[in-house]
């Protein structure tokens, strides 16, 4: 075996993590817990409490504008978009599905349900393809389809290959724990029990797979997963929320669509994360993470990982380019930039 300096190391272990902060602005201040975030036409779109959604514009922040979807003041925790349209579900019942014109943003109710457990964690659009999910009725999650924009939607009968256990469910966090691409969607569940779930044919055939992530009571599991569709490589992070140091068993990657996953960084890392994102064009060599009480960085496929900042309260991000991130949460937007 070759034998590396001590030297070498110090030199591959600053190569690593050579990624500074250049800056790190907030373009938008506001009472408001914000979810769930779109990039589109040069901006950022948000949803959030009190019924508000709107945009903040990234190159002139001062070009922003917010709008009130009811009067019933609903907690929006999802954010999606197809060519001509954006979607958000509130997270109580009845749960409305909006439907928001992208150039007048004229907005109307597309579809309701009143089920009293009605609760929808995330949604996500391919195309025409579009898949919400809700915390479980009966022994399977829910989960409600559309493969034409949002004209119809059903609701996937309940199936053995995809029953969940007792005291498993999602959450509804960053709009981040469920996945689609095309045909294809992923989602991940936590509580006592954590696992992802995989559909190849929008919920035609559908299979859940235990991973040996950290669960056992309500606040702990996998919160937010992003897949690379054309490598098979994924990653899942999350934890406990109410011990967000905690930091076994709460990283998890894929290499294969995730048909197997291996724990990573497991004691080294920030802890409790509720956001991942892979830098686009790097197949997942580059991944940014957020938890409510740190941001961080890994630039060999999630095995190590680098805190790089100690800003608080964001819950959601996504990259704009290939240096630049904006993260969204408690009362603001910012946008970070790094140099590399």
């Amino acid at each position: 075996m070759k034998k590396i300096s001590l030297l070498s190391l110090l030199f591959l272990s600053i190569f690593i993590f050579s990624q500074q902060i250049e800056s790190f602005k907030t373009i938008l201040n506001d009472k408001i817990s914000i979810r769930a975030i779109q990039i589109y036409n040069g901006k950022v779109w948000y949803s959030g409490t009190d019924s508000k959604f709107g945009y903040v514009d990234l190159k002139n922040p001062e070009n922003q504008k917010q709008i009130v979807l009811s009067d019933q003041k609903l907690q929006f925790r999802t954010l999606a978009q197809d060519k001509k349209y954006f979607y958000a579900i509130n997270i109580e019942s009845p749960a409305y599905f909006f439907q928001i014109d992208k150039k007048s943003l004229k907005y109307h109710i597309i579809y309701t349900d009143t089920a009293k457990t009605a609760f929808y964690d995330a949604l996500s659009f391919s195309g025409k393809n579009g898949v919400a999910l809700g915390d479980p009725y009966g022994k399977c999650m829910n989960i409600v389809i559309t493969r034409n924009s949002g004209k119809s939607w059903e609701t996937l009968p309940c199936g053995k290959s995809f029953e969940i256990g007792e005291g498993e469910a999602a959450f509804a966090a960053s709009n981040t724990n469920i996945f689609i691409h095309n045909e294809e969607f992923w989602f991940v569940t936590g509580g006592k029990k954590s696992r992802q779930f995989y559909s190849y044919k929008m919920g035609e055939k559908l299979y859940g797979k235990e991973v040996n992530f950290v669960n056992g009571s309500s606040s702990t599991g996998i919160y937010s997963l992003d897949i690379h569709p054309s490598s098979r490589f994924g990653i899942a992070v999350g934890g406990d929320y109410t011990q967000q140091e905690a930091n076994i068993n709460n990283i998890a990657t894929t290499n294969n669509g995730g048909e197997s996953w291996q724990i990573q960084a497991s004691g080294e890392n920030a802890g409790y994360t509720t956001c991942v994102k892979i830098k686009p064009g790097s197949k997942g060599k580059e991944i940014i993470a957020v938890g409510d009480q740190h941001i961080s960085y890994s630039s060999d496929f999630g095995k190590t990982w680098k805190k790089i900042s100690d800003e608080k309260g964001f819950y959601v991000c996504e990259w704009i380019d290939s240096n630049t991130i904006v993260f969204a949460g408690k009362n603001r937007i910012s946008l970070l930039k790094l140099t590399f």
